[in-house]
């Protein structure tokens, strides 16, 4: 039975994307403003038109929203017109972007806001898409045939909204074999393969140099946690606190373990390289840490509404040291999130926050509306 002062909810709430009849009245005339926003965007009248027509588009009831069925059924659309307008018209993306972040800013900048890093699927049937491929697809949580985006999302205590993404594209697409499918999907002569991780560290820099968007943290699953590329990026940014998800494997130690310098010959040469002074020193892995955790350290919070009720979860954290290749490196808080069921399952993250962290950032940081 854990204490009252341990179950107890907290006040801050993220806005939720609730809509009702009367929040859509007008909703035309304000579509409108808001394209007109990026009206010198466009160097001529029809792709403006055009592209005011494929928002409408994507923003109606059709079951597909591809450019034919997008075309066919928004007044005044035609379908040659809007695939040139998507495949061949130049704009200035740049510019849109920096605007858009510019709107962003004013309704839900703070500097207390976060990055959310993360990837989603998008299921094809055909092979000529640019990128696509047999690969994991998180919508469907299987591998399937499809394109793989990195997305940057942005919360806040005003809202919530994207920021910026990039495709994924496999590594085989830069073969030989997949030349002439490069060519027709205009690949830039000097792409080059990079990973997500890699895609997301270019998100991450591009929105830090462009000083647009305040934030004070970057939140990711265990493909960015596990990355030391996009850790690296976000500790090379001043004030901000990096929270991220990793596995269940992952070695630590709660103490510092003792390290001894061994001189050892190599073809001649003395050399010196680090050990542990007794292999008991050994660390352990999260989930050895988390099952050995007295139930008084744990604290019960409520992180949403369910269909069936809230849902909660109980947390705890603790300070430890990282293992890279068996020996120490860097020292995190290690936050643990378990069902409560008979037999509950066990989330791990870590993060660079200050020793003074209270637990309850740490929830927040768990609660974010962007599907991480």
């Amino acid at each position: 039975m854990l204490p009252e002062c341990r179950i107890l909810d907290d006040p801050y709430r993220i806005p939720k994307f609730d809509l009702e009849h009367r929040d859509i009245e007008g909703f035309v005339e304000e579509l409108k403003g808001f394209h007109e926003e990026f009206r010198d965007c466009f160097n001529r009248q029809e792709p403006r038109v055009n592209f005011y027509q494929y928002m409408i588009g994507q923003l109606s009831q059709l079951e597909r929203k591809s450019i034919e069925p997008i075309a066919l059924n928004v007044e005044n659309a035609k379908v040659r017109a809007m695939q040139f307008f998507v495949s061949d018209v130049i704009w200035d993306d740049k510019k849109i972007l920096s605007k858009y972040r510019s709107m962003v800013n004013n309704d839900m900048g703070d500097p207390a806001g976060a990055l959310i890093f993360d990837e989603t699927g998008f299921i094809k049937k055909g092979d000529e898409s640019a990128g696509v491929a047999k690969q994991y697809c998180g919508t469907i949580g299987k591998v399937e045939n499809c394109q793989v985006g990195v997305f940057v999302g942005y919360a806040s205590r005003h809202g919530y909204c994207l920021l910026g993404s990039r495709l994924f594209i496999p590594e085989k697409w830069f073969t030989d074999e997949y030349a002439e499918r490069r060519k027709k999907c205009k690949f830039p002569q000097d792409l080059e393969f990079k990973t997500k991780p890699q895609l997301a560290v270019q998100l991450l820099q591009e929105i830090s140099q462009q000083a647009m968007i305040p934030f004070r943290y970057a939140v990711a699953d265990s493909i960015y946690g596990n990355s030391p590329e996009f850790i690296q990026a976000v500790e090379r940014i001043r004030g901000v606190t990096y929270f991220v998800s990793m596995p269940n494997d992952t070695l630590c130690w709660l103490k510092n373990p003792v390290i001894l310098q061994k001189q050892y010959r190599y073809k001649g040469k003395l050399r010196t390289k680090q050990v542990l002074r007794t292999p008991e020193q050994g660390p352990i892995e999260f989930k050895t840490l988390a099952k050995n955790i007295n139930k008084y350290f744990w604290y019960r919070r409520k992180v949403s509404e369910g269909t069936k009720g809230p849902i909660e979860y109980e947390f705890t954290k603790r300070r430890v040291i990282l293992s890279k290749n068996g020996l120490p490196n860097s020292e995190v808080w290690l936050l643990i999130r378990r069902t409560r069921d008979a037999k509950p399952s066990y989330s791990y993250f870590i993060s660079n926050a200050p020793l003074e962290q209270p637990t309850k950032t740490f929830r927040l940081a768990k609660r974010h509306p962007m599907g991480y």
